[in-house]
């Protein structure tokens, strides 16, 4: 087995990226303007930034600290004068496998392309809307609809309900009528490329895509075009997958704000679908699309499929290729797919996993979609006040736990490691920051829609203010918080919370472990309320496995919104 690291943040020489941009003359004029301003610095200024950092410094140690700060920020300068574009990576890599974290691999047999075999075509195309994955495999291998229909249905969907739910950016029409006219041509000559041959998708607005914008969400970049495809468009297109919108996504990927307005809630269009994943799980939800491709950093997978009531999948960090997608960070960006049932995203996971030169967090290991499975004698465990109460209340205790003791689990009460999880997140701001300092010292953070304490603007500068010391300080426990989930999945096969239980979110987002999200219910007014599985690293086959068998069990992701 090929891995690709150990340690948690160690120096490269084999980093990719685009090369080194030189300075233009206008960066060196406020270069020199800024190197004035600093020379200026004075003793109080320095005074003023160890209040920040929590540090007192005597009059004479701050008079002997001004030359070296000093010098330091015409140094920062000097940098500056190179342009860094979003694509360029850090010279360093994460890995989710630690010192003293044991690697544990299992055993999943990977499901065989098996397709229903009764299966006629609607008098309706409609009726398809919400069909699975197998099921439009099999009306187009057997040449009974079309891959130019099923485009055709979703593109005339999207169009038709986007103007009320706001989840396309732009729709990818002319590219895939070509592409699905292309994979008609091929089955005629009996060529039949998978499951996925000829099946409609969206992609999350920060995926490139050559002859489309990429607009990432955010009003400042909303005519930017990257003439590539991004690693996972690709894939997905060697799959035979059709590329049909570029979908929504809140600016920047946070929240389901966007240039574009609010995307919405198929189930309640009087609320936001979350995000940041926002087109993405409003369209699936809607029966868009079959499925659609998301990000998340800290939720915007978990929250958008929690909302909108769909089956997704958020792989260990690592698992699918980066490349070609808006960095936020380094250390956390993850892909996924965002289906309407746990065996739908895993037909997709398991084209989009593997090495990619362009990443180098991605590894070598194999990630089946898995067949028939009994999840008997599995134990998965319950973190301890995860469901609001005592396990043993019969008035707070949810269905999940009869659904999964019926098909012979054994539940484990646990107890996830306590950690500072939010202070920790100075990670995930720092990187942020570095990811669009130019949108920062450019003030065209201004041009965002959301303009709030807790919007990406603040954000950005607040992060200025994050000590190096403290970023590397959070990543240090952030080692400790690996090796301590480590002993607690040591006991159990994977993990059941709610969806929105956020302690295991921020965990599992900083550990870099697997989460699988399901619908496991609807309340009162409607909307669906979710359940989360989390499994070992990279043991997706196996957790999907075991979400799958549960969901099976249940009809909860085949009821659908009435639009």
């Amino acid at each position: 087995m090929r891995w690709l690291g150990v340690c948690l943040i160690f120096f490269s020489p084999l980093e990719t990226g685009s090369g080194r941009s030189e300075p233009e003359n206008a960066v060196q004029q406020e270069s020199q303007a800024q190197q004035t301003k600093s020379a200026d610095l004075q003793q109080r200024d320095l005074r003023g930034a160890a209040a920040v950092a929590a540090l007192s410094f005597t009059e004479s140690e701050l008079e002997m600290m001004l030359p070296g700060v000093i010098e330091n920020l015409q140094g920062y300068e000097k940098m500056r004068n190179w342009k860094l574009v979003n694509s360029v990576v850090p010279a360093y890599r994460y890995s989710p496998v630690l010192p003293g974290i044991t690697l544990r691999q299992f055993e999943v047999t990977g499901a065989p392309i098996a397709l229903p075999n009764e299966v006629d075509r609607p008098s309706d195309l409609a009726e398809l809307s919400y069909a699975d994955i197998p099921t439009l495999a099999a009306l187009i291998q057997n040449r009974q609809v079309t891959c130019v229909e099923l485009a055709e249905l979703s593109i005339a969907r999207l169009r038709a309900l986007d103007p009320t739910l706001k989840c396309v950016v732009t729709l990818t029409e002319e590219r895939a009528l070509a592409t699905a006219k292309a994979l008609d041509a091929e089955l005629a000559e009996g060529k039949w490329r998978g499951p996925l041959h000829g099946i409609p998708y969206g992609a999350k607005d920060l995926f490139a895509a050559a002859g489309a914008k990429t607009t990432w969400g955010a009003k400042p970049y909303q005519s930017q075009q990257f003439e590539f495809d991004a690693t996972v468009i690709t894939q997905l297109e060697s799959a035979g997958a059709v590329l049909v919108a570029k979908l929504s996504l809140g600016a920047l990927a946070m929240g389901d704000v966007w240039f574009g307005g609010t995307t919405k809630n198929p189930w309640d269009l009087e609320q936001g679908s979350s995000g940041s994943s926002a087109g993405s799980a409003s369209a699936v939800a809607a029966g868009c699309v079959p499925f659609a491709l998301g990000t998340e950093t800290l939720g915007s997978i978990v929250s958008p499929s929690r909302r909108c009531g769909v089956s997704a999948i958020r792989p260990t960090f690592g698992r699918i290729s980066r490349h070609g997608a808006m960095a936020l960070s380094w250390t956390m960006d993850k892909v996924g797919p965002m289906a309407r049932s746990i065996h739908d995203a895993s037909l997709v996971l398991e084209v989009l996993a593997g090495v990619d030169e362009n990443d180098p967090a991605t590894v070598d290991l194999p990630c089946p979609a898995p067949g028939a499975f009994d999840p008997k004698g599995l134990q998965v465990g319950v973190p301890k006040g995860a469901f609001g109460g005592n396990r043993s209340s019969e008035k707070e205790r949810p269905g999940i736990f009869d659904e999964l003791t019926s098909l012979g689990v054994e539940l484990v009460e646990i107890e996830l490691p306590e950690f500072p999880i939010w202070p920790m997140m100075v990670i995930l701001h720092a990187e942020a920051a570095a990811a669009f300092d130019e949108l920062t010292r450019s003030n065209r953070d201004d041009e965002l829609t959301r303009q709030t304490p807790d919007a990406w603007p603040n954000f950005f500068r607040v992060a200025r203010l994050i000590p190096a010391v403290e970023y590397i300080r959070a990543n240090r426990l952030r080692t400790l918080l690996s090796q301590e989930m480590d002993r607690v999945m040591e006991s159990v096969d994977a993990i059941v919370t709610p969806a929105s239980h956020g302690s295991i979110l921020g965990i599992t987002n900083l550990t870099g472990h697997p989460s699988v999200v399901a619908p496991g219910g609807f309340r009162e007014n409607g909307r669906p309320y979710s359940i989360q599985f989390v499994g070992h690293l990279y043991d997706e086959s196996r957790l999907a496995a075991l979400a799958r068998a549960w969901q099976q069990s249940t009809e909860f992701h085949r009821r659908h919104p009435g639009l």
